[in-house]
């Protein structure tokens, strides 16, 4: 049987007015995210809480006319006032600005902690889900024999014989902070192999790691993000707490948690030297959980509308 050309007709556009409206543009996954995550009313404070630290610390020190170290000991223990805002410690150091100087070293611990995150965890766990197999089961038990000791142990473990030290609290936090990481990118990623593009990008000839950096990857942002945005609180509470039990910076370098050290003992004669090392801890640990809470929710596609 011939095909002749009349029975093929190109099809007529229908006209404008008889299409359906555009009801809604279109809009990328992370445009949307964005469009969800500022409806949350406490993603936004936390984010505002973040953004106000940061500024803090990077500014607040140029600003103020004394140093973290400056002491006068015949202002010693001197309460808030205008000259010193949050009062003095028993050094006569004005304390707002140790403050501010103690969220640079507090907001550097979350940093590195998510930047070891970033390029340990997330390549570890990709690459032990995406090559599978006996690689797979040989990189994960070594990540739960090490998840299998406590992750405060190991850290002050490794205090005790680095010394303390603001260079050795990264190095530790290098060792020890990635496994959560590594886990969560390899359940994603033994999620997400499977999936038909993956499939194309193999017919199409691409590399493994490009299918992995590429592809497998980017497309777990999601959960990357969120987990960071909540382990942040974490290193910095952790070092606060290392600090706290004399392992962490050195003095007179002074962190969150080395101002709280200091001011305990003289709680109930100066309690502003313990309120406002205290206060900031707490900013920095809502702003933080109240952002990755509402990244959580707005990085589910199955929440989206």
């Amino acid at each position: 049987m011939s095909l002749s050309s009349e029975l093929f007709q190109p099809v007529r556009r229908e006209v404008e007015t008889a299409a359906a409206p555009i009801v809604r543009p279109s809009i990328t996954y992370w445009q949307d995210a964005w469009r969800r995550l500022k409806k949350n009313r406490l993603a936004m404070v936390g984010l505002v809480l973040i953004g106000f630290l940061v500024v803090v610390a990077v500014v607040g020190p140029m600003l103020s006319p004394y140093t973290y170290a400056d002491q006068d000991l015949s202002k010693g223990n001197r309460p808030p006032s205008r000259e010193h805002w949050f009062g003095t410690d028993l050094l006569g150091r004005d304390l707002l600005t140790r403050v501010m100087y103690g969220a640079r070293i507090s907001l550097s611990i979350g940093i590195v902690s998510s930047l070891v995150n970033l390029s340990i965890g997330v390549v570890y766990g990709g690459v032990s889900g995406f090559l599978g197999g006996r690689v797979d089961d040989l990189m994960m038990r070594v990540v739960d024999i090490l998840y299998g000791i406590p992750l405060l142990l190991i850290v002050i473990m490794l205090m005790v014989v680095l010394g303390a030290g603001l260079m050795n609290i990264y190095i530790a936090f290098g060792i020890t902070y990635w496994l959560a990481m590594a886990r969560i990118v390899r359940g994603q990623i033994l999620s997400l192999k499977e999936q038909e593009y993956v499939l194309a990008a193999r017919t199409l000839g691409a590399s493994r790691w490009r299918i992995l950096f590429r592809h497998l990857i980017p497309n777990s942002m999601g959960p990357i993000i969120v987990t960071i945005t909540l382990q942040i609180p974490t290193a910095i509470f952790l070092e606060a707490f290392l600090s706290y039990i004399g392992l962490g910076v050195s003095a007179p370098m002074a962190s969150w948690g080395v101002l709280a050290s200091e001011g305990t003992p003289a709680l109930r004669s100066y309690p502003w030297q313990l309120f406002f090392p205290a206060v900031a801890i707490c900013m920095a640990m809502l702003g933080f959980n109240f952002l990755g809470d509402g990244l959580r929710d707005a990085l589910d596609p199955r929440l989206r509308r």
